[in-house]
């Protein structure tokens, strides 16, 4: 039958999944199957396609889908053992014991002797009689909690006591269950109103541990509390709490959103409706909370925060952003009302140090998350209806919330930024605030001026009429806030020419002089945050010269005053410091040039970019050192921690490109983990930009070679380094990251079999497999290793059985190339396949003609691991088969043996046994005569 024939008949799709299955080929099988059921018209045949998925299901670990599938085959046919079998598997997994029982009890009531189902049968018994005596035990300890929380005369000790035991139980799904079942939310809902900060604390944790993973539960809640209560508490004055209640609010969207997604919507079976309703409420008092008054500057930073997380789509590949729609169309202005807000004026909400670059993220997700010129036309229109609404108001106050707000755009969504800025009467007006005599205007004004800087339409008009009035003011002003900001304007402007040498803006050590005033206000503890940050900001732009980076690093009061500030509430220093550091380090990405095409450029006088000298690696390698003592690791993993919508993905790449170069060095690697770099690249690596993702990897890749990966990342955190090494298995990455990512997967995967199993589970193995044939021979040898480790799991060994692939003809044949660390590899893996699966040492011979040589290659190997491996071959396959005995007897491997067997110098104690047991294995056979044997025949001769 031709393929295409095949394609569109369900019997020969059925028994092609099933063939995929038994070789392993779980997604393959699926496909099939899928297949098969749209062709498929027989309501018996599709009752055993669903039976056969469902065990494609179960493999996969798609318990629903498994569930799903077993119960359609049910449905036709409800004698069906197998699918019963599978489906009470599934309901195991769920979490669903008690239907898993009732499922297992009628399979074994159909075949009693059945062995697998009696087994089954047991195991949920047990599992239900622990979790009965588990959730009578929890009923008690959570009527007395109850009973102390509500008696109004227990100690206030005592009540604080319950509270946070309440929190405890509600982490174990018995004690969520039974808090919740027992009226409890209502008991929190009291307790959320208490005066003492612990007691609020622990009701909103005790809500998190009920919300958490279980949407029925969450939907409950929300509708019981009601989401203006939540919200109030987040917009209390308490930081903690302010953060506690955004926590929660978090919880309970991810357990909306996720319960949708994974179609059993909590740990029951019962009929839920969609949350979106839910979901749109919360959203919605979210917005109201941004311009209201009496909501604290906290709890509006949380609420945006939220948003942030919620609202735009998690990938770009998903088609619907109606989400985001919604919320620009309902609270756009709302939030350009906190955008537009300059705290020193009387009107306005209070807000924090970082809500402007909060606002600036928030826009920033919405516009980007827009699809067609239509929606994005729509936002600017909105952004320039408040801008103009404000700005054509008379007096000053209108004007400066109109460039406050421009401020904001140009820090977020700068288009949309560059086009208020071009409203009429706009630039003007920011340039001729610069020189008002009040503070505050000048702060508002300046600031847009330094964010206009920085976008080419702007920048050119900027130099030609905003230098010199920003000299006058760092020159003039008596005002260090006004002076700083002015200063990095003229960083900014300064540092146009980027990293090349010969394209500066300033005269010679006027960049020098900027820098070093910049460090002055750093260490000037006396100035307010925001000032000490900005002078960050003037750093970040004038450390493109490399004579700065060099003065900055050998000041190391300067370092410890930005690391400090990196640490501090202030979360809009983030980028600055990570940009700082990323040009201390010149881990940013450069360009060599081809030299050829330099050469045309300088005949026909073209301007051709130029490397400082002080940006040479001996350089970049000292001041690593000097950032290493000065503490930048702590620094970084501190920035890595806070939760703030300031640690953008820009400012995580940055991070990620600095922790790379900072464990380039072997020697440095000890230091970075000790301080947490470990811990702190593992989320860099999987929320990120795409190169950061790459550098965060490449970075745990390094660490991993090198490091012992149980004690750089202890407990479960060593599985969630898998992935991001898998994720630098593919062609868009370099080769040296390929490597880096093969040598460190090596090593995870020779701790544990649960290692092992994690890397399968990544579908490493055909990725592993593919670099085994790459040309570059250290890649080649690295994913060989690779797979020697993984051959110790038998799901690997079984990849090698299916007759009709070159996998272990590829082993024989890398057993006798040149490269020692590849021979060694492959003979490894050779001898490990032999062992474990006897029945391919007879297929041994069939992989090529020149097998025996290769295998005495290895016994007359002068490399000891290379005859160890050598023997234990020649072992298992004279163990497999007399034939095989036969063979290798008749050829040079018997002279070769018997050599081995007597040992002598260089010859190792375990080679010698072996060889030894071989030639015991071949008498046995009596394929061969003992010595003595051979003596006694010749007396017997006449």
């Amino acid at each position: 039958m031709s393929e295409r024939e095949k394609e569109k008949d369900p019997a020969a799709l059925k028994e092609e999944g099933n063939s995929l299955f038994k070789k392993g080929d779980l997604q393959g099988a699926v496909c099939c199957y899928t297949k098969a059921l749209k062709l498929s018209e027989s309501q018996t045949e599709k009752a055993v396609l669903h039976r056969n998925r469902a065990a494609c299901y179960l493999k996969l670990e798609e318990y629903s889908k498994a569930e799903a599938d077993a119960s359609k085959a049910l449905d036709t046919d409800p004698g069906d053992v197998k699918a019963r079998f599978r489906r009470a598997q599934a309901f195991q997994k769920l979490g669903r014991l008690d239907q898993a029982f009732l499922d297992i009890q009628r399979c074994a009531q159909l075949e009693p002797k059945n062995k697998a189902f009696q087994d089954l049968l047991r195991q949920l018994g047990a599992q239900i009689q622990q979790k009965s005596a588990q959730l009578n035990s929890t009923d008690a300890r959570v009527q007395q909690m109850f009973s102390l929380l509500l008696d109004s005369s227990a100690k206030d000790l005592d009540r604080q006591k319950a509270a946070q035991n309440l929190v405890v139980l509600s982490r174990e799904e018995a004690g969520a269950e039974q808090i919740f079942r027992n009226d409890g939310v209502k008991l929190i809902q009291k307790l959320l109103q208490s005066d003492q900060e612990d007691v609020v604390l622990s009701a909103l944790r005790t809500l998190v541990g009920l919300c958490t993973g279980h949407q029925s539960r969450t939907m409950a809640i929300v509708n019981e509390l009601g989401m203006e209560q939540l919200c109030v508490v987040m917009g209390s004055g308490a930081p903690t709490v302010s953060l506690a209640a955004c926590h929660l609010l978090q919880v309970m969207f991810e357990a909306l959103t996720e319960g949708m997604k994974r179609e059993i919507r909590g740990k029951d079976e019962a009929i839920l409706p969609e949350p979106s309703k839910e979901l749109r409420s919360m959203l919605c008092h979210l917005l109201e909370m941004m311009p209201a008054s009496n909501v604290s500057g906290p709890g509006r930073d949380s609420a945006i925060n939220l948003l942030v997380k919620q609202v735009p789509r998690k990938s770009l590949k998903s088609p619907d952003n109606s989400l985001t729609l919604w919320v620009i169309d309902k609270g756009l202005k709302k939030i350009l009302q906190v955008a537009g807000t300059v705290p020193e004026l009387s009107q306005g909400p209070p807000l924090t140090d970082n809500s402007h670059m909060s606002c600036s993220v928030l826009l920033s997700k919405l516009y980007n998350d827009l699809k067609s010129d239509k929606e994005r036309e729509n936002f600017n229109k909105l952004c320039e209806e408040y801008v103009q609404q404000h700005f054509s108001q008379p007096g000053l106050d209108g004007k400066l919330r109109a460039i406050q707000t421009v401020s904001v755009l140009l820090q977020g969504p700068s288009d949309v930024g560059n086009r208020t800025l071009e409203m009429s009467g706009m630039m003007e007006a920011v340039i001729s605030l610069c020189a008002s005599e009040d503070v505050i205007h000048q702060q508002v004004a300046v600031e847009a001026l330094i964010h206009a800087a920085g976008k080419a339409k702007r920048a050119s008009f900027i130099t030609a009429n905003g230098v010199a009035l920003l000299k006058d003011l760092y020159k003039k002003s008596e005002n260090d806030r006004i002076r700083v900001r002015a200063l990095v304007g003229l960083c900014k402007l300064g540092s146009a020419g980027g990293t090349d040498f010969s394209m500066k803006q300033f005269a010679e050590g006027s960049t020098l002089k900027l820098a070093k005033q910049c460090r002055k206000w750093l260490c000037n503890e006396s100035l307010p945050p925001t000032s000490r940050r900005w002078s960050v900001e003037g750093l970040a732009y004038l450390t493109f010269d490399a004579d700065v980076k060099e003065d900055l690093v050998q000041d190391k009061n300067s370092l410890l005053a930005m690391f400090d500030l990196a640490k501090s509430e202030d979360k809009t220093v983030l980028f600055a410091v990570g940009s700082t550091l990323v040009n201390c380090t010149n881990s940013y990405d450069v360009e060599k040039p081809d030299p050829q095409m330099v050469e045309l450029a300088k005949y026909a006088k073209q301007h051709v970019p130029e490397e400082h000298p002080k940006d040479a690696p001996s350089y970049v390698e000292k001041r690593l050192v000097k950032l290493l003592e000065a503490g930048v690791v702590s620094a970084l993993v501190c920035m890595v921690k806070q939760e703030s919508p300031a640690l953008t993905e820009a400012c995580k790449e940055c991070i990620a490109r600095v922790f790379l170069a900072l464990v380039e060095r072997q020697e440095d690697r000890g230091m970075v983990v000790a301080q947490g770099g470990g811990k702190a690249l593992i989320p860099l690596a999987t929320d990120n930009t795409d190169v950061g993702k790459i550098k965060a990897a490449q970075a745990l890749a390094k660490i991993t070679i090198t490091s012992n990966p149980e004690i750089a990342f202890p407990g479960e955190r060593i599985y969630e380094v898998v992935r991001p090494l898998v994720s630098l298995l593919r062609l868009e990455c370099t080769l040296l990251q390929n490597f880096e990512a093969l040598m460190g997967l090596t090593n995870l995967a020779g701790i544990s079999e649960r290692l092992r199993q994690k890397i399968i589970k990544e579908k490493a193995v055909p990725k592993i497999e593919g670099y085994m044939f790459e040309e570059h021979e250290l890649v080649r040898a690295s994913a060989t290793e690779c797979m020697c480790n993984l051959v110790m799991s038998t799901e690997v060994q079984k990849m090698y059985l299916p007759t009709g692939n070159d996998r272990l003809k590829l082993l024989v044949l890398y057993s006798g190339e040149e490269d020692e660390r590849l021979r060694k590899a492959a003979a490894g893996t050779l001898a490990m396949l032999t062992a474990e699966q006897p029945e391919l040492c007879a297929r041994i011979p069939g992989t090529t003609t020149h097998w025996l040589e290769i295998v005495q290659a290895l016994l007359l190997s002068e490399i000891a691991d290379l005859r160890h491996r050598g023997v234990v071959i020649v072992q298992n396959m004279m163990q497999a088969e007399k034939s095989l005995a036969e063979t290798l007897m008749e050829s040079e491997a018997l002279e070769i043996l018997s050599v081995l067997a007597k040992g002598g110098e260089g010859t190792s104690d375990p080679v010698s046994k072996i060889a030894q047991k071989c030639l015991d294995k071949a008498m046995e056979y009596g394929v061969i005569r003992s010595r003595e044997g051979e003596d006694e025949d010749k007396g017997r001769e006449p």
